[in-house]
């Protein structure tokens, strides 16, 4: 009886998912879409992106990558979290699909920003590097994001952002770090 109960709240829950993000997906093409903040979160989609590409370490890009590629997957793991959990939210959404919340904050914004402080002085102390970007991101950038109002921390401080960036970093970090990558060859 109990797991049949359970599908009935899941099948709830879902319902009640789809009618939020119909409303969300209303707020973007009715409100958002073409204001100069739905602009400003498009260019922080793509020019942190171009600026990469002209600036990387070219002979590190594939390890800078990975690193990138962790940081996206653990910063989206680590929202969803919050987000579902009521910690805090993203007022403004960019797509009118789906439920990504940031997009530019996700899949470019921060992965490009620890790429670069990765690649920057990178014989410099790394736990002085990564707090540095820690403390830039989570009393700066945040704030800003706040400002905005693409960012709504509700009753989260700033310093719990601090841990989670010093976290994303040092991942990252560790994962460009890893020795063996070796050319794929035929077996």
């Amino acid at each position: 009886m109990a797991f049949s109960e359970g599908i009935e709240q899941s099948k709830e829950g879902t319902q009640l998912f789809i009618e939020a993000n119909k409303i969300m997906s209303e707020a973007v093409v009715n409100h958002f879409l073409f204001t100069w903040q739905w602009w400003f979160g498009i260019g922080l989609f793509i020019v942190p992106w171009i600026i990469w590409l002209l600036l990387r370490k070219k002979e590190i890009t594939g390890r800078l990558l990975l690193g990138g590629l962790i940081t996206i997957i653990l910063s989206l793991i680590i929202d969803l979290i919050a987000v579902s959990s009521g910690l805090w939210s993203y007022p403004v959404k960019f797509i009118p699909v789906g439920p990504i919340f940031l997009l530019p904050y996700h899949l470019s914004l921060v992965p490009v920003a620890v790429m670069f402080a990765i690649q920057i002085k990178p014989k410099a102390n790394s736990l002085v590097k990564g707090a540095i970007f820690a403390a830039i991101s989570a009393f700066g950038g945040m704030k800003f994001f706040v400002f905005i109002h693409f960012y709504d921390p509700k009753n989260w401080l700033s310093i719990y952002d601090f841990c989670i960036y010093i976290f994303l970093f040092y991942v990252a970090f560790w994962f460009t770090k890893i020795k063996g990558f070796q050319a794929i060859s035929d077996f």
